[in-house]
Formats: C-alpha cells, structure tokens, sequence
C-alpha cells in the first residue's frame, strides 16, 4: 500500500484549486480524504482532540484513509519519556477513536535529544503497544551517523518501529533568496537523508519546493526508491510539505505519478479531475 497526502486537511488557499470555490470550512476533511489517502496530522502536536471531534473525523473520511498523528509535545519533549507512560495510554486510546482509519503516530524528538537519552526511548517503546503502529524522528545529528545510527536502528527494529525519513534539500536549493525565504518559512533541520526501513512500513516526510523544476529530481530519486520499497512489500506512508502550502497537494500529485509510471498503483480521485495544473508561484519567486 502506498499512503499519501499533506501536513493538513485544512487550508484556504486550497479552495478555488484543490477544493471547489466557496468551500466551507466544515468541508475540507471530507474533500481532501476524497483526493488523498492520508494525512500528517499535525495538531495534536498541540492539543489533545475531544472524543467526540475524534469521532466526527471518522465519520468523515473513508475506511481506506489514513491519520497519522504526531504525539503530544507534553510527551515528546518533556525529556521524560519513560515517564510518559499514562498520558501516552491516554491519547492512543482517545485515538483509536478513529478505528482503522488510525495509522501509524510518530514521535517527533528535540535536537536535544541525543544518544545518551536512548535509554528514555527503549523505555518508550516498551510500553507502547502492538498497535497503533509508531515511527520515530530523531533529530539530533549523532544519530545520522555511526555508531550512533546503528544504535538507533537496531532499537526501532527490535520494537518494530519505524524510522521517519525526512528530506530538507529542495528548500535549501534554488536562488540565495528562495532559500533564505523557504527556511525561514519551513524550520527544518538540516540533515543526512536516511532511506534505512526498520519496521514493514517506511515513513517519508519530503519539504518541497514550491518550483516544481528544482522538485523533480528529489521526486524521481524517492519514487525510485518508494517503488523498490513496495516490491519489497512495505507499506509507504509519504506526506509532502511546501514552506507555501497551496503547492503541497500539487507535490503529492507529482510523486504519486511518478511511483504509479514504475509500479501499479490506483489512480488518485484527483488524477481524474480537471484541477490538475499547479498552483501560480508566490509572487517572491
């Protein structure tokens, strides 16, 4: 299976391109579930989500879509993972609210936290359950490098956890300006691009560049790859940010092609609607 989608379900700069004019806002789940499979669900980063707004979700989407959450930052950067035992309970099971529709969480860690915490993760991962799935993003340089790699890696593999991939180069290529405006925008670190699986699901997470050109050899790179990766009978899950979001569904559309051109893959909804052209450039570039 190949999962796909943005950081969000929701953005007005959308309507009138990849939502219909005058969309309400009430409508923009159940619209975007219609064209993409899933999404990185970025606010409960922030906040936990009632368990009635958990079921509205549900009801929203179809049974095919994928909700991938970030852990709450109360969790994940209070330093004291293998205290987070409750509270990690707590919202896995608020979560499970969403049934099938739940995929894989990731725990998004601090720079901060480097080698010498992993024993805080090994405990994390202890007590976190067979299911709902988890992947992991380290963002601490050690760990792009050995013996600190391997360390990391073998952990993941032991508790079948994935290892989320992140791709910051397209924002750090292009004119001076691009790249001073697009980091700025998109505060990602800069590091070493890891295409290592360590579960039976890769997790992609790919900071486009709103010019689709200086996008297309990251793109045909990672379908390569993706489409080696389900040969091999792992299941992706890819979510394309843009430092301008209103290009973000645009890059999914372009990586899905790309992967379908290698291996058969379903088309997208969107791919049979007209929409299909990319949005104009912002104005700076």
């Amino acid at each position: 299976m190949f999962y796909i989608g943005c950081p969000i379900w929701g953005y007005k700069e959308w309507i009138g391109t990849f939502f219909p004019p005058h969309t309400p806002q009430k409508d923009f789940l159940r619209l975007y579930s219609q064209k993409l499979t899933a999404v990185e669900g970025n606010t409960t980063f922030y906040a936990v989500p009632p368990a009635a707004t958990v079921a509205r979700w549900r009801q929203d989407t179809p049974e095919t879509f994928r909700f991938c959450f970030k852990i709450p930052r109360d969790i994940s950067h209070s330093g004291l993972l293998a205290e987070a035992k409750e509270a990690t309970q707590a919202f896995i099971q608020r979560m499970q609210g969403l049934g099938e529709r739940l995929g894989p969480m990731f725990l998004q860690l601090p720079p901060s936290f480097g080698p010498d915490h992993l024993p805080q993760l090994q405990a994390f991962l202890n007590f976190w359950p067979q299911t709902p799935r988890l992947a992991v993003e380290v963002r601490h340089p050690a760990f792009f490098s050995e013996p600190h790699a391997s360390a990391l890696d073998n952990l993941l593999k032991a508790h079948q956890a994935g290892r989320v991939l992140m791709d910051t180069r397209p924002i750090r290529t292009g004119t001076a300006e691009e790249r001073q405006v697009l980091q700025a925008r998109e505060r990602k670190p800069d590091l070493p691009v890891m295409t290592v699986v360590t579960s039976d699901f890769a997790f992609v997470r790919y900071i486009g560049h709103p010019r689709m050109e200086v996008n297309e050899p990251f793109l045909v790179t990672w379908a390569q790859q993706i489409a080696t990766w389900l040969r091999q009978g792992i299941t992706i899950f890819a979510f394309c940010h843009c430092p301008f979001e209103v290009h973000s569904p645009h890059i999914c559309l372009q990586l899905y092609r790309r992967v379908q051109a290698l291996v058969s893959l379903p088309a997208l909804p969107w791919q049979k609607e007209s929409i299909d052209s990319e949005p104009e450039q912002p104005t700076l570039f």
